[in-house]
């Protein structure tokens, strides 16, 4: 409840105490001296009836004014004591789920290499799975490695693909997730043909933890030279996954023009590609899809492309096996003619969703996150969750159906750093906490999060003058 409504309540409560009973005993006063002189004209010498009578009135009168002071109570008694009882439930929740906690930062040690960059971060039940690039030593290949965090330490890392022909973009990374049945699939970007645009999206399956990978399979299947990547992945509750990506297909041949799309489609272990579908024929061409699940339906975000160039967050989800139209989740009324490279995350607990996404809106730089309570059908008002001076690359977690932590990249006076915040429904915001020095530069890219048990991780690319590199740290709350 809102402390304006409460406020409104609580005067209309105070109101009808203040003025219903006196009012009844008007009412009463009148209904009693009506009844006694009615008597009186009926029986003149019967006066001793009054003596029995006039109790009985009385009682009837305080009985209404009793019931008086009740009504009002129970309009709005109970249901007010019913929302505080459901205010103290959320408070207590968001209490165990981290709101008001201190967080404190770890630093947790890498298991990437010299030159590592583009994290990617995926939490299963038990450990925390890592993706990165690194360049493969004295050669001109790209090797796509991931490792696996358990019980406070790193594996060994394994190489999942290395090659030349890797479409290697600060803003298009690989990712790694485990779906139901312990089967790991990988995604990254290869070229298809000479011009700069014109690449795939391939991927990899493994069923032994990643000892072993399957030979690679395209996840796009239509042939063209073109654009094909911003991909997230997203494990089913019966095995495979869902792929939601960005497809040029309908664009000039190795152009950065013509109409983006976004297309979804199922995975299984085997490569097999099934429901592969177009969800909206013309969105931004290079911001980050997010992808998350409602029991075994997708609920996808991205961010839309109007016809006078209106680029705000558009959601499109899954229900009774049918795909609703893309829907604006908030009319931010970004025009900007160019792709701005700054995608939404989203993330779901239970029927619960949040989303956060970064906006220039009337040149106005801002971070916003929203909560939807209905999966994804509406969104409450986005809140403005940055310290003002946000570069967006946002990633979000949400930690209860009410209360989800957000990253971003904010520029400061001597450069820019990763900050995160928890931010709750309905409620006053946290301060915002420094993770880590980093740029605005796009060699800084997009820091990730994830969370493992109680714990938030936080990867990102740190550079300096003669390196980069991937660093990794813990958020405890």
């Amino acid at each position: 409840m809102r402390v304006n409504d409460l406020n409104l309540v609580v005067v209309m409560l105070v109101g009808m105490l203040l003025f219903s009973t006196p009012f009844i005993y008007v009412v009463f006063d009148f209904a009693e001296n009506g009844s006694v002189f009615a008597l009186l004209a009926k029986y003149p010498a019967r006066i001793d009836v009054l003596d029995v009578v006039l109790p009985y009135l009385e009682v009837v009168k305080r009985t209404a004014s009793i019931l008086a002071l009740l009504v009002p109570l129970l309009i709005f008694g109970i249901p007010l004591a019913r929302r505080a009882v459901s205010v103290a439930f959320v408070l207590l929740s968001l209490t165990a789920a981290g709101w008001g906690q201190p967080l404190t930062i770890q630093p947790v040690a890498s298991p990437a290499g010299s030159g590592s960059a583009e994290p990617f971060l995926f939490a299963t039940k038990q450990s925390l799975l890592l993706t990165w690039l690194e360049p493969v030593a004295k050669t001109d290949r790209v090797a796509l490695r991931f490792a696996r965090y358990t019980g406070g330490t790193w594996s060994a890392p394994r190489t999942i693909a290395a090659r030349s022909d890797f479409f290697v973009n600060w803003a298009d990374f690989p990712s790694i997730v485990e779906d139901a049945n312990g089967v790991l699939f990988a995604h990254w970007l290869q070229k298809s043909g000479k011009s700069t645009y014109a690449y795939d999206v391939r991927m990899a399956a493994s069923r032994d933890g990643g000892k072993t990978w399957s030979p690679s399979f395209l996840l796009n299947r239509d042939g063209k030279q073109n654009e094909h990547g911003f991909v997230s992945l997203a494990p089913l509750p019966g095995g495979g996954v869902g792929a939601a990506w960005l497809d040029g297909r309908n664009m000039p041949k190795g152009k950065e023009e013509g109409e983006m799309t976004v297309r979804y489609a199922t995975v299984d272990a085997r490569g097999a590609i099934r429901s592969d579908v177009q969800l909206d024929d013309r969105t931004c061409e290079c911001c980050a899809t997010g992808m998350t699940l409602i029991g075994s339906d997708p609920v996808i975000v991205y961010r839309d492309r109007s016809a006078d160039e209106l680029r705000d967050i558009a959601v499109v989800r899954r229900r009774a096996k049918k795909w609703t139209k893309p829907a604006v989740i908030h009319s931010d009324g970004w025009k900007i003619a160019g792709c701005p490279v700054n995608g939404p995350q989203i993330d779901a607990s239970g029927r619960a969703l949040a989303v956060a996404w970064f906006t220039a809106a009337d040149n106005r730089q801002r971070v916003y996150v929203a909560f939807s309570d209905d999966a994804g059908r509406t969104f409450a008002e986005p809140v403005a969750v940055d310290d003002g001076r946000p570069v967006g690359r946002v990633d979000l977690v949400l930690l209860d159906a009410s209360l989800a932590f957000v990253t971003w990249i904010e520029q400061t006076a001597a450069g820019a750093e990763v900050r995160g915040r928890m931010v709750a429904r309905n409620l006053p915001l946290q301060p915002s906490i420094k993770i880590a020095d980093s740029s605005a530069a796009r060699g800084a890219g997009f820091p990730r999060i994830a969370r493992l048990g109680h714990d938030l991780f936080v990867a990102w690319t740190e550079q300096t003058a003669t390196d980069k590199r991937i660093r990794v740290a813990r958020v405890t709350f």
